[in-house]
């Protein structure tokens, strides 16, 4: 390890290996049997891998969650917070045939270079992710038929609401490893 490498860290006490000890952790992690339905599933996982980023956010200041973490990489906390809001309004698109919505940052990868430290750009970022989540949450909600065809390359509901967890579980992922390098701080 090089010096300048910080000290891996968790706060949880019962699981070393975990974020937060069971308690303390605001994911719902109840059993399966606690779930009705398939689109009550789905959404129970996209819910807890938005709030695992939003962990993976918690305590850092603006310039720590714009930090390029693995050069050369463009990728920062920051930059998958922007991206994630920009991917939920690009959500929306597939649903019918209007015009799609303007990016919120601009030309292609503008999400991740325009995600700099400035306790603004980091107030903006979490605020426009929130507006777009829920706006996207709310164009899905009045379809109860998860196999009815969208507009968009004809994709199942399902296979959106699926594709919407995907993103974020891999970007979860990374999410791990930036803030591993930003502070040391490892855990589900």
């Amino acid at each position: 390890m090089s010096d300048d490498a910080p000290e891996r860290w968790t706060r949880a006490t019962i699981h070393p290996d975990m974020w937060a000890d069971p308690d303390d952790d605001p994911r719902d992690n109840g059993g399966a049997g606690e779930i009705e339905g398939e689109a009550a599933t789905l959404q129970r996982f996209l819910t807890n891998y938005r709030i695992t980023l939003r962990m993976k956010c918690e305590g850092l200041d603006a310039e720590q969650l714009a930090r390029r973490a693995v050069p050369p990489s463009t990728m920062s906390l920051l930059g998958l917070v922007r991206h994630l809001a920009e991917v939920e309004r690009d959500w929306r698109t597939w649903l019918d045939d209007a015009e799609p919505l303007p990016k919120l940052y601009g030309a292609r990868d503008a999400d991740f270079d325009g995600a700099v430290g400035d306790r603004a750009v980091v107030d903006a970022a979490f605020a426009d992710l929130e507006r777009e989540q829920a706006a996207t949450d709310a164009a899905l909600a009045p379809f109860d038929d998860l196999g009815a065809r969208l507009v968009r390359d004809g994709i199942a509901v399902r296979e959106l609401l699926v594709h919407r967890i995907d993103e974020y579980a891999r970007h979860c992922g990374h999410a791990d490893l930036l803030r591993e390098c930003v502070d040391g701080r490892v855990g589900q």
